[in-house]
């Protein structure tokens, strides 16, 4: 089993910013890639940003040039900088990681969420 502990988030004022952390333990795993969804209430959970172990980055279109996603392979963490905050990024973000254990294969973990609200 892969436990994901998220941090950061809560309340930005329109063109502020927000730093949401993910970290991955556990036992005997490898992780293929690690990101960022989120999801208003009503709608489908959408890709915010992903990255894989090798670096690469992608991100749903409404966030480029605004968020930066970064990894650390050391400690299995990723990290999501928010800028320029808009009130549409409001929702709840949820960290994933998929990840290759010996005893289960291939497995998509998620966090339990963190609400990121934008708001003056």
């Amino acid at each position: 089993q892969v436990q994901l502990a998220e941090s950061g988030g809560g309340l930005a004022q329109p063109g502020g910013s927000l730093r949401l952390s993910c970290a991955a333990s556990g036992s005997d795993f490898s992780i293929d890639f690690m990101g960022w969804y989120r999801q208003v209430p009503g709608k489908q959970r959408e890709l915010v940003a992903i990255i894989t172990s090798v670096g690469n980055t992608n991100y749903v279109d409404s966030v480029k040039g605004r968020f930066t996603l970064s990894r650390d392979n050391a400690k299995n963490t990723v990290y999501l900088q928010m800028g320029s905050l808009k009130p549409e990024d409001t929702a709840v973000y949820y960290c994933a990681a998929r990840v290759n254990q010996r005893t289960t294969g291939w497995t998509l973990y998620w966090g339990q969420g963190t609400q990121v609200t934008v708001s003056s």
